[in-house]
């Protein structure tokens, strides 16, 4: 049994339930889940959890992705990509200096609605499900973040940008929201997620060397440790007297702990030496408590 991090390139016509599934009949585990949707259309780093690293899926997909997509200007789809049905064209007469304008009036805090062909659910029926039978419902506007958004490249009507944002992000609905904002229409044609958390498109591995690496035996060496993932919160460990209760998972006084980091996260080890897993501090209980139990 594997447990960690495989960081999987995921290819342009696989959804990442695709990749779990292949996943699944190429390392022979059924206990493994991803740590964030890319559309099939898309392409880029999918960390993918395995064994006991699944634990790890709700703290990943917190994190901030980079993406880097090109925006083609004037034309709409029902989808806001290319795949969809093309719903508007108009000519592109904005200027460079009016595209770069617009791209930037996007970074920082926004409230972005979610697009009608998306995996959200409303009332237990996905969003693309309703689109798909002809529907279309209110979608409330969700806070996201643009930490960054960058051109890297403009030859109107076509832009390629690279963007940072927070979790629950649709570049393809960025992409729309600035073709509407210039008047003339957006919608996404390529999308290329470049960095999820600390975990970089240079580090990823098609699913083919994936298998390549299962033949000759060198996959353990792909594995990114769960202590790895986690390696950002800072190390405290319990004394022997502490130990009992950490086996049990419970929460630990600051008295049964070394290293004395009041953190809102902090890996727990055992006396030995040993990691167990994520505790942190709780002023009110005035006491360690557990997030997150690896190996006890």
């Amino acid at each position: 049994m594997m447990d960690g991090i495989l960081v999987i390139r995921k290819e342009k016509g696989y959804t990442s339930h695709d990749v779990v599934a292949k996943l699944r009949g190429i390392l022979h585990m059924k206990k493994i889940g991803h740590t964030g949707t890319l559309d099939p259309a898309a392409e880029g780093v999918l960390p993918v959890a395995l064994g006991k690293g699944t634990r790890l899926v709700e703290l990943l997909t917190e994190k901030e992705k980079t993406y880097e997509a090109v925006l083609r200007l004037g034309v709409s789809t029902d989808t806001q990509d290319m795949t969809g049905a093309v719903l508007s064209e108009k000519p592109v007469t904005v200027t460079e200096e009016e595209v770069r304008e617009a791209v930037g009036s996007f970074v920082g805090e926004q409230q972005q609605v979610p697009p009608m062909y998306s995996a959200l659910k409303v009332n237990g029926k996905k969003l693309y499900e309703l689109a798909r039978e002809g529907k279309t419902i209110e979608r409330k506007p969700r806070p996201v973040v643009f930490y960054e958004i960058r051109i890297l490249d403009m030859e109107l009507s076509l832009v390629r940008i690279s963007v940072t944002c927070s979790k629950g992000t649709y570049i393809r609905t960025l992409c729309n929201d600035i073709g509407e904002k210039l008047g003339c229409g957006g919608a996404m044609e390529e999308l290329l997620r470049t960095r999820s958390g600390n975990f970089t498109l240079e580090e990823s591995m098609t699913l083919s060397q994936v298998e390549e690496a299962v033949a000759d035996g060198t996959i353990g060496e792909k594995l990114v440790s769960i202590e790895d993932v986690l390696s950002m919160y800072p190390v405290l460990t319990c004394t022997p007297e502490g130990d009992r209760l950490l086996n049990n998972g419970n929460p630990l006084p600051e008295e049964l702990v070394q290293g004395g980091s009041r953190e809102e996260k902090v890996r727990m080890y055992k006396s030995s030496g040993n990691f167990t897993g994520i505790y942190g501090w709780d002023e009110r209980k005035q006491k360690y408590v557990p997030i997150r139990m690896f190996f006890v």
